[in-house]
Protein backbone atom coordinates (compact mmCIF):
# COMPACT_ATOMS: atom_id res chain seq x y z
CA UNK A 1 0.00 0.00 0.00
CA UNK A 2 1.40 3.48 -1.01
CA UNK A 3 0.83 6.18 1.39
CA UNK A 4 2.57 8.86 -0.85
CA UNK A 5 0.29 11.97 -2.30
CA UNK A 6 0.79 12.69 -5.53
CA UNK A 7 0.38 16.18 -6.62
CA UNK A 8 -2.72 15.92 -8.08
CA UNK A 9 -3.80 14.49 -5.27
CA UNK A 10 -2.73 17.57 -3.18
CA UNK A 11 -4.13 19.53 -5.58
CA UNK A 12 -7.64 17.81 -4.87
CA UNK A 13 -7.26 18.15 -1.06
CA UNK A 14 -6.45 21.57 -1.43
CA UNK A 15 -9.51 22.42 -2.96
CA UNK A 16 -11.57 20.58 -0.99
CA UNK A 17 -10.37 22.40 2.12
CA UNK A 18 -10.97 25.80 0.25
CA UNK A 19 -14.17 24.90 -0.63
CA UNK A 20 -14.97 24.07 3.19
CA UNK A 21 -13.39 27.23 4.58
CA UNK A 22 -15.72 29.05 1.79
CA UNK A 23 -18.56 27.58 2.69
CA UNK A 24 -18.31 28.31 6.14
CA UNK A 25 -17.26 31.80 5.82
CA UNK A 26 -20.55 32.71 3.82
CA UNK A 27 -22.90 30.60 6.23
CA UNK A 28 -21.39 32.89 9.19
CA UNK A 29 -21.12 36.49 10.45
CA UNK A 30 -18.13 38.10 11.88
CA UNK A 31 -18.16 40.12 15.36
CA UNK A 32 -18.13 43.08 13.55
CA UNK A 33 -21.08 42.77 11.79
CA UNK A 34 -23.15 41.79 14.86
CA UNK A 35 -21.94 44.17 16.72
CA UNK A 36 -22.99 46.82 13.58
CA UNK A 37 -26.03 44.88 13.56
CA UNK A 38 -27.27 45.03 17.59
CA UNK A 39 -26.22 49.29 17.11
CA UNK A 40 -28.46 49.88 14.25
CA UNK A 41 -31.24 47.60 16.26
CA UNK A 42 -30.71 49.56 19.62
CA UNK A 43 -30.87 53.18 17.81
CA UNK A 44 -34.24 52.00 16.16
CA UNK A 45 -35.23 50.98 19.13
CA UNK A 46 -34.69 53.83 21.57
CA UNK A 47 -35.87 56.59 18.56
CA UNK A 48 -39.31 54.53 18.52
CA UNK A 49 -39.57 54.53 22.44
CA UNK A 50 -38.51 58.62 22.04
CA UNK A 51 -41.51 59.26 19.68
CA UNK A 52 -44.04 57.24 22.04
CA UNK A 53 -42.82 59.37 25.17
CA UNK A 54 -43.21 62.26 23.05
CA UNK A 55 -46.76 61.26 21.24
CA UNK A 56 -47.80 60.51 24.91
CA UNK A 57 -46.53 63.91 26.96
CA UNK A 58 -48.72 65.69 23.99
CA UNK A 59 -51.60 63.95 24.44
CA UNK A 60 -51.25 64.73 28.22
CA UNK A 61 -50.99 68.53 27.49
CA UNK A 62 -54.21 68.68 25.13
CA UNK A 63 -56.14 67.06 27.76
CA UNK A 64 -58.84 69.35 29.41
CA UNK A 65 -57.70 69.02 32.59
CA UNK A 66 -59.57 70.99 35.33
CA UNK A 67 -60.13 70.32 38.77
CA UNK A 68 -62.45 68.80 40.57
CA UNK A 69 -64.67 70.02 43.56
CA UNK A 70 -64.40 66.31 45.29
CA UNK A 71 -61.11 66.99 45.62
CA UNK A 72 -61.74 70.04 48.18
CA UNK A 73 -64.58 67.15 49.37
CA UNK A 74 -61.33 64.99 50.48
CA UNK A 75 -59.58 67.35 52.27
CA UNK A 76 -62.72 68.32 54.09
CA UNK A 77 -63.02 65.13 54.83
CA UNK A 78 -60.32 64.40 56.67
CA UNK A 79 -61.32 66.61 59.78
CA UNK A 80 -63.15 65.14 62.92
CA UNK A 81 -64.55 68.76 63.41
CA UNK A 82 -66.48 70.98 61.01
CA UNK A 83 -67.53 74.58 62.36
CA UNK A 84 -70.61 76.43 60.45
CA UNK A 85 -69.16 79.10 58.00
CA UNK A 86 -67.34 80.22 55.02
CA UNK A 87 -63.92 78.25 53.77
CA UNK A 88 -61.80 79.43 50.78
CA UNK A 89 -58.65 78.77 49.33
CA UNK A 90 -56.67 78.17 45.79
CA UNK A 91 -55.79 74.61 44.59
CA UNK A 92 -51.91 75.23 45.56
CA UNK A 93 -52.69 73.64 49.30
CA UNK A 94 -54.41 70.79 48.01
CA UNK A 95 -52.21 70.39 44.38
CA UNK A 96 -49.75 72.30 44.02
CA UNK A 97 -48.63 73.79 40.52
CA UNK A 98 -51.73 71.76 39.16
CA UNK A 99 -54.14 74.07 38.73
CA UNK A 100 -53.10 77.86 38.69
CA UNK A 101 -55.94 80.14 38.49
CA UNK A 102 -58.23 78.39 40.39
CA UNK A 103 -60.31 78.74 43.48
CA UNK A 104 -62.83 76.76 45.62
CA UNK A 105 -65.58 78.12 48.05
CA UNK A 106 -67.14 75.74 50.73
CA UNK A 107 -70.03 76.78 52.40
CA UNK A 108 -71.08 74.42 55.72
CA UNK A 109 -73.93 74.73 57.13
CA UNK A 110 -75.60 72.90 60.17
CA UNK A 111 -78.78 71.37 58.75
CA UNK A 112 -80.06 69.69 61.96
CA UNK A 113 -79.39 69.36 65.48
CA UNK A 114 -77.77 65.72 65.56
CA UNK A 115 -74.12 67.87 63.88
CA UNK A 116 -75.63 66.99 60.29
CA UNK A 117 -74.06 69.41 58.22
CA UNK A 118 -74.44 70.32 54.73
CA UNK A 119 -71.61 71.19 52.84
CA UNK A 120 -71.26 73.45 49.13
CA UNK A 121 -68.46 73.32 47.18
CA UNK A 122 -67.77 75.55 44.46
CA UNK A 123 -64.91 75.30 42.15
CA UNK A 124 -64.24 78.06 39.23
CA UNK A 125 -61.57 79.77 37.34
CA UNK A 126 -60.76 83.46 38.10
CA UNK A 127 -59.36 83.64 34.19
CA UNK A 128 -62.30 81.71 32.73
CA UNK A 129 -60.52 80.35 30.33
CA UNK A 130 -62.14 76.88 29.72
CA UNK A 131 -64.89 76.22 31.89
CA UNK A 132 -68.20 78.13 31.11
CA UNK A 133 -69.62 78.46 34.62
CA UNK A 134 -68.33 77.41 38.11
CA UNK A 135 -68.99 73.53 39.07
CA UNK A 136 -70.58 72.94 42.35
CA UNK A 137 -71.12 69.61 44.54
CA UNK A 138 -73.34 69.49 47.51
CA UNK A 139 -73.30 66.79 50.06
CA UNK A 140 -74.28 66.47 53.39
CA UNK A 141 -71.80 64.74 55.97
CA UNK A 142 -72.35 63.97 59.94
CA UNK A 143 -69.46 64.88 62.38
CA UNK A 144 -70.88 64.49 65.89
CA UNK A 145 -67.52 65.82 67.62
CA UNK A 146 -68.65 69.55 65.89
CA UNK A 147 -69.69 72.27 68.14
CA UNK A 148 -73.65 73.30 67.15
CA UNK A 149 -74.35 75.92 64.46
CA UNK A 150 -75.69 79.15 64.62
CA UNK A 151 -79.82 77.85 63.90
CA UNK A 152 -79.03 74.77 66.97
CA UNK A 153 -76.77 76.94 69.42
CA UNK A 154 -78.97 76.05 72.30
CA UNK A 155 -79.87 72.07 72.96
CA UNK A 156 -83.35 71.21 71.62
CA UNK A 157 -83.49 74.85 70.52
CA UNK A 158 -85.06 76.02 67.60
CA UNK A 159 -83.84 79.04 65.15
CA UNK A 160 -84.51 81.55 68.20
CA UNK A 161 -83.56 78.62 70.58
CA UNK A 162 -86.73 78.06 72.16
Amino acid sequence: MNLRLTSLDRQRVRRRAMRVRCARAAGAFTLLEVIVACGVFFLVGFSILELVSRSLAAAKKLQNRDPDPGLVAAALSLTNRIEEGTLSGTFEDIAPNLYPGWRWEAFLEEVHSNSLFKVQIIVHNEGAQRMAGPQTLEYLTYRPGSPPGQRFGTFGGGVDGK
